[in-house]
């Protein structure tokens, strides 16, 4: 298993089209990705949109991200810099 911490970027957080970016991405992946918002008990798969929005991520809210699986390096960069760049939104 691999884990890192992001930190949300975009204006907007972690809203309905960042989160469907993300569920998209997610997808292409065989390995399973959890985001946990740092503080709360609050996790989301992150193949479910649905789950993800419960995270109420705005803006300057940290993530840890957990990867598991056979492409889990690739998985967790791929998510990794998605976050980085905002979502394409900065």
């Amino acid at each position: 298993m691999r884990e890192i911490r992001v930190t949300v970027v975009n204006p907007l957080g972690l809203h309905a089209r960042a989160a469907a970016q993300l569920v998209r991405l997610a997808g292409s992946f065989q390995s399973r990705i959890v985001l946990r918002r740092v503080g709360s008990e609050i996790s989301a798969d992150a193949r479910s949109i649905l789950s993800l929005l419960t995270l109420s991520a705005s803006i300057g809210s940290y993530l840890d991200i957990k990867v598991e699986g056979e492409d889990a390096e690739a998985a967790l960069a791929a998510v990794s810099e998605l976050f980085e760049t905002g979502f394409g939104e900065i």
